[in-house]
């Protein structure tokens, strides 16, 4: 769908994006993440056709957008663009905010509009009223549909949900992601948001310092992070030193199978909370490796156990599905599911 290549840009003698390269496969979500400041939205308004590059390369659907000799503006590019908020015009009602240049009579603008409002879940008697007047999630369906009018190939989205509240986000990006799946539209959306791009993303793209630090499926960025700061950065983490000899690392928790059968030596790994399984203690066992609950903190469905045990230097916290059993000086074992991830340096 659409191929970036060597993207850099420099605002004066500042670096935002460095040697840049990424792929976006048709019909995919691609998810941007990372901090603020990371380089994030210049990315997008590069895609966009917003801003240039200082150097590289953009080709969609086989057509040079960008190179040395070519620069294709943003309104012959074909793709949409959702602004954070929604950015719709306050002047204009809904049905003429998406009607906004599309260049049929105005019969058959209204039938578009009717078709578009239907595709993105609005009421047809929204149609005559003021941007102020409706919700923010109703907002975000009108910008969407006003993008989609144009029939893009690619739909570029800039933190489209970060103003709604936590409900109605949820089920406005879901909404959004099913959208874009039944039009056939590939697209690529911003967010520092890390929930949201786990979500919506078929394809992440993990931003630092302007570089990318890993792409991959959600599942493998979040489950095999490259390095422990790109693993913090997508949730809460177990971070161990190790001992790791073939298939095994031996940390605090014990011998845990790991991911990287060719790692060896002096390492850290990662497991997420929800791979340690805690269980009441049924029977003995040597004193010197029994863990002990020594505080619950109850946060609803969530509770973090802190745990002790005379073979460890300090004292560990995991976050586990709440139980009404847990309680302190309780004893505890614990088991570890699936790999550990050997972590690169950083």
């Amino acid at each position: 769908m659409i191929e970036l290549a060597n993207i850099s840009k420099k605002f004066g003698q500042m670096p935002v994006l460095e040697d840049l390269s990424l792929t976006v496969m048709p019909h995919s979500r691609t998810v941007i993440v990372g901090p603020s400041g990371s380089g994030k939205t210049t990315l997008l308004r590069i895609l966009a056709g917003f801003e240039s590059p200082d150097s590289g390369r953009i080709v969609l659907n086989g057509k040079t957008l960008f190179d040395a000799d070519t620069f294709i503006p943003a309104h012959l590019r074909g793709i949409g663009f959702v602004p954070q908020e929604g950015g719709l015009f306050p002047h204009m009602k809904v049905a003429d905010n998406i009607a906004y240049g599309l260049k049929g009579s105005k019969q058959e603008n209204q039938r578009r509009v009717a078709e578009l409002m239907d595709l993105v879940s609005l009421s047809h008697a929204l149609a005559d009223h003021w941007p102020h007047e409706i919700s923010g999630g109703q907002q975000q369906r009108v910008a969407l549909a006003r993008a989609l009018a144009q029939e893009p190939v690619l739909m570029l989205l800039d933190e489209p949900f970060s103003a709604l509240d936590t409900g109605l986000r949820a089920a406005t990006r879901k909404a959004t992601a099913n959208l874009l799946d039944e039009a056939g539209v590939a697209s690529v959306l911003v967010t520092h948001d890390q929930q949201e791009a786990l979500s919506f993303a078929s394809q992440i793209a993990v931003m630092r310092k302007g570089s990318f630090a890993q792409v991959g499926s959600p599942m493998e960025v979040y489950y095999q992070p490259v390095d422990e700061a790109t693993a913090l950065f997508l949730g809460d983490a177990l971070i161990f030193p190790a001992r790791v000899n073939g298939e095994v690392a031996t940390c605090a928790l014990g011998p845990v199978p790991v991911d990287n059968p060719l790692a060896s030596g002096e390492k850290r790994i990662m497991l997420r909370h929800e791979q340690v399984v805690i269980t009441p203690r049924v029977s003995d066992c040597d004193p010197a490796q029994a863990v002990t609950i020594t505080d619950v903190d109850f946060t609803g469905y969530l509770s973090t156990l802190t745990l002790a045990c005379p073979a460890w230097p300090g004292v560990l916290q995991v976050k586990t599905v709440s139980q009404q059993r847990w309680q302190v000086n309780m004893a505890v074992v614990l088991r570890v599911e699936g790999y550990g991830c050997v972590l690169g340096d950083y």
